[in-house]
């Protein structure tokens, strides 16, 4: 106990600090978070004093799951809340354009990154994996986008109420939803092998899930928090959703799925419920981006070994992988965005923005590190991937509005010319 109490503190303290640096320096302070892992996992501490390290992160599996448990409490709100906001009006009110965007940037990079699967060497594969399921997975994580992420940026740069933020938003929403889908049905192929019975039976509950939760679990929930919200007030109805969403993770693993696949619906039902419950999760939002989420970054962090990019073989592939992330995120957005009649400059913002993975592609790689889908070495170059289109996003995005605006401007100075003309 004493050991795990210095963990937290001492994994919080420094996440917490490296966070608000990376903020201060103009990167996502998820960067600053997971580098706090960094620093005191194998990568760094480990190396440099390795007797420190040890006592501090011992290997033995009671002390791990300790850590772990703290962790995957975090990703379960922290996923809670990324579902609450979507919003499902706007995926309404925009369906067109959203549509042929999510259709580009999921299945081109979905497709892409499965046949990268196949180039990749065998070492880089878990053991309990196969080849199908790892590429699977691999097509999964690079078709992924971080709402979180995106939606911060597109606040800050004063972009998220404009057409082309909400796109984005619209788009990166899709996004998660399908990757937390997918992700489940890989999860129960890892669990139980590739067999199309499984495959089946795995589509199946995906199924009765998504209608249980739009039909019976949505006006239940609807009807508990009203009556709780009349009754009790903000802190017991604060409470009665984190029950709910604890529940909702409980009830999707039990059918073999991803207990993050249940926070996620969950998160989306409350925030589609009106203001009050959206209050309610928003005063939990506090307590899980200042403590919850820094301590799951920095947990995740530990896991990577930077040390694994010193073998040329990984070091060709991580390039690779971020190439090929990069590039196919990048054309499936924008193809989808012409396709949906946007103009080109629109189209390389939708781009740039869908390419931030950030925290749901961290969790996507811890999920494949617990399934035995990735190796050390394999979930490092994922979380590198995170890393690097997170922070490349935020400038290619102000860049690109930039040129928006500019052109925006000769457009409106071109009509005022042509109208004083006539």
């Amino acid at each position: 106990m004493l050991v795990f109490l210095i963990q937290i503190g001492l994994l919080l303290a420094v996440a917490v600090g490296l966070g608000r640096l990376a903020a201060r320096v103009g990167l996502p302070s998820v960067v600053g978070e997971l580098t706090a892992g960094v620093v005191l996992g194998p990568s760094l501490l480990g190396n440099l004093a390795p007797g420190a390290s040890q006592w501090l992160l011992p290997r033995n599996p009671e002390q791990l799951h300790l850590l772990g448990a703290v962790g995957q409490l975090g990703v379960i709100f922290l996923v809670a809340i990324t579902g609450a906001h979507i919003d499902l009006g706007l995926l309404k009110r925009k369906r067109r354009a959203i549509s042929w965007v999510s259709a580009g940037s999921v299945l081109l990079p979905l497709i892409i990154g499965f046949v990268l699967s196949l180039l990749l060497p065998d070492a880089l594969m878990g053991k309990a994996s196969d080849r199908l399921t790892f590429g699977l997975f691999m097509g999964v994580a690079v078709a992924v986008s971080a709402l979180p992420v995106i939606a911060k940026t597109l606040l800050d740069m004063g972009l998220l109420h404009r057409n082309v933020g909400q796109i984005i938003i619209g788009a990166a929403a899709v996004s998660d939803i399908i990757g937390w889908l997918l992700l489940s049905v890989v999860s129960a192929m890892a669990s139980s092998g590739f067999r199309i019975g499984v495959l089946m039976e795995s589509v199946g509950y995906l199924i009765l899930v998504l209608l249980t939760t739009a039909y019976v679990a949505r006006p239940l929930i609807g009807r508990l928090l009203r009556t709780v919200e009349r009754s009790s007030g903000r802190e017991v109805s604060l409470s009665a959703i984190a029950v709910l969403i604890v529940l909702a993770a409980a009830g999707t693993h039990a059918l073999g799925m991803e207990p993050v696949l249940g926070a996620f619906l969950c998160g989306i039902v409350v925030g589609s419920l009106g203001t009050e419950s959206r209050r309610s999760l928003d005063s939990m939002r506090a307590f899980v981006m200042a403590t919850l989420a820094p301590l799951f970054l920095a947990t995740a962090g530990l896991q990577v070994d930077l040390t694994a990019l010193g073998k040329p073989q990984v070091l060709i592939a991580a390039l690779v992988t971020l190439v090929v992330a990069i590039g196919a995120k990048f054309a499936g957005g924008y193809l989808g965005a012409r396709a949906g009649r946007l103009a080109h400059t629109e189209s390389v913002a939708i781009g740039a923005g869908l390419n931030a993975r950030g925290v749901v592609e961290i969790i996507l790689a811890s999920v494949g590190l617990q399934l035995g889908v990735l190796t050390t070495a394999s979930y490092t170059i994922v979380v590198l991937v995170a890393v690097v289109t997170s922070v490349m996003a935020p400038p290619i995005l102000r860049r690109t509005t930039r040129r928006m605006a500019k052109t925006e401007t000769e457009i409106a100075r071109e009509r005022e010319f042509m109208a004083q003309a006539q």
